[in-house]
């Protein structure tokens, strides 16, 4: 059933759909946002980067499938997952690597089948404003270091990283450029501005000497991911590392999936919670997952980076967000795309992330000054001071193999402190008292 609220601030709604050319140019300024945070997991455990462009491409499609079209979000690799996945390959290696990911997406099976069934307007009391918009804070200026490190730092051949003034130069060049094409082209040019300010950065790039074109030269047109199938390309026997490692980790990645679900939702002024549903979107996120462990690729999740380039761009359309799906799936397949991606420069990325996570940060910030929150309240006070400086300052609890990232941290004591705190301190008093 097709919706029948438009949301008429926007230059593109969920439903609209582009025109042609139009349609190429946006789906590739999300094809080129999301491909370096992609295509950096598998880079980081082993898997195989192709791989990690097909499973996105095919896991979004599903996930657009599964939740009918309602909801434009991208589903790319999760870094949740690299530490428990390097820890495995190192030991068992990938047959109980993809058991693992098998297992996170069945984890995530399991909590939307039972959110079908109990509901989800629970979600509106443990997550009120106070909670979401630091949360949401979080989510954004948590990334602020990796957009850092991306725009300053050179890796060197043996590892070691250290900091090049003309790498900073790049990324500032590139934001900058960003911003003008963002705040003074006008028509087509001005729903890409993303996509221009990674082009422009990357031209930069390549007069300053820091593009490396060897890898394109040398890439095939034409190659076949190495897809891992099981029972084909290797045995499987159960793995109890796997599960133990893997499966518990897929609770923190669904609340970073609640996070990017409230963002979406205050982005294009809906409520995805209500519709498609929770456990639509955790069932489609799930499924992905599991396209990944069956394929060799990696766990996914919805993509911040992306979700950046629809709060800048208000194009919104789903149409754009499937057509980089199916641009992904065909890089996967086609050698020097895939290599001309893959050679853009860290600094270009990190320039434009230093625009798209401030602008995460800044829908948290809005969702507080819409709703009013009240900074007289000392509860509030507390909730929000707590979440953020555990969120950003990346405190994280572990326990054995087990690991609390600072993002999951800050949203689950956010969520408890909302809870157990009482509306007024002590001190504060009635407002007679105060009167008095």
């Amino acid at each position: 059933m097709e919706e029948k609220f438009r949301n008429t601030d926007v230059v593109l709604d969920i439903h609209d759909k582009p025109k042609p050319l139009q349609w190429m140019g946006l789906s590739l300024q999300h094809l080129f946002t999301m491909f370096g945070a992609n295509v950096l997991v598998p880079i980081l455990t082993g898997l195989e980067p192709s791989i990690a462009l097909f499973s996105s491409g095919v896991g979004t499609l599903l996930y657009i499938l599964i939740t009918k079209g309602s909801v434009p979000a991208y589903l790319g690799s999760s870094f949740a997952f690299i530490s428990a996945i390097n820890a495995l390959m190192a030991t068992q290696g990938y047959p109980a690597v993809a058991q693992g990911i098998i297992y996170a997406g069945i984890v995530y099976l399991i909590v939307a089948l039972v959110i079908a069934k109990i509901g989800s307007d629970w979600i509106n009391k443990l997550l009120p404003p106070v909670v979401v918009g630091p949360v949401i804070m979080v989510i954004g200026l948590g990334l602020a270091s990796t957009a850092s490190n991306q725009a300053m730092y050179k890796t060197l051949a043996n590892g070691e990283s250290v900091y090049d003034s003309k790498y900073f130069m790049v990324a500032l060049f590139t934001l900058g450029i960003t911003i003008f094409f963002n705040m003074y082209l006008k028509g087509f040019l001005s729903l890409i501005p993303i996509l221009l300010g990674i082009v422009s950065g990357y031209i930069f790039a390549m007069i300053v000497g820091i593009v490396d074109l060897t890898p394109v030269s040398e890439a095939a047109w034409f190659s076949l991911p190495a897809f891992q199938l099981p029972f084909i390309d290797y045995d499987v026997s159960f793995s109890l590392a796997a599960l133990t490692s893997m499966a518990p980790i897929a609770f923190v990645t669904m609340t970073e999936h609640m996070g990017h679900l409230m963002v979406l939702s205050k982005i294009t002024k809906r409520d995805f919670f209500k519709s498609p549903g929770l456990n639509k979107t955790l069932l489609a996120d799930g499924l992905s997952t599991i396209i990944g462990g069956f394929t060799g690729g990696p766990p996914t999740t919805s993509y911040g980076e992306n979700i950046g380039v629809l709060a800048i761009t208000k194009v919104h359309s789903v149409y754009v967000i499937g057509g980089a799906a199916v641009l992904a799936i065909l890089a996967g397949f086609i050698g020097k795309v895939s290599a001309l991606i893959l050679s853009i420069p860290t600094p270009v990325i990190g320039g434009i992330s230093f625009l798209l996570f401030g602008v995460i940060a800044s829908s948290g910030l809005r969702i507080l000054i819409d709703n009013k929150v009240d900074y007289d309240q000392k509860r509030n006070l507390v909730i929000t001071s707590a979440i953020m400086v555990i969120g950003i300052g990346g405190a994280y609890l572990k326990i054995g193999g087990f690991e609390l990232t600072s993002m999951a941290l800050a949203t689950v004591l956010g969520i408890t402190l909302n809870l157990v705190l009482p509306a007024h301190a002590r001190s504060e008093g009635t407002q007679k008292e105060v009167d008095i």
